[in-house]
């Protein structure tokens, strides 16, 4: 009677496979990350200067992320994905730190 199973080799076979997909796979998967991180970011910075124009155009003068989140004009906290945080400076929204 013989007994069906896997043979060594074929097990070794597709532990290989496996093997180079997962190298072939996480690479990527950081790059997007960061990609992701960057475009989210630019895309709250966006939302958040068409608030302060809404907010200048509503109050004539320019707000303070405070004011924004208290008037209603966002919601929550206001940071990037990647956690960086966001700051309005003469009425244009930019990263902290950034000029």
């Amino acid at each position: 009677m013989k007994e069906k199973g896997f043979t060594l080799i074929e097990m070794l076979v597709v532990m290989l496979v496996v093997t180079v997909l997962l190298l072939v796979i996480i690479p990527n998967v950081v790059k997007n990350k960061e990609v992701i991180n960057t475009k989210g970011c630019s895309a709250l910075i966006k939302t958040v200067q068409s608030q302060v124009e809404a907010y200048e155009i509503d109050n004539r003068k320019i707000p303070t992320l405070e004011e924004l989140k208290t008037e209603g004009y966002l919601n929550g906290d206001v940071k990037c994905p990647g956690g960086q945080e966001i700051a309005i400076v003469d009425g244009v929204v930019q990263q902290s730190g950034s000029k």
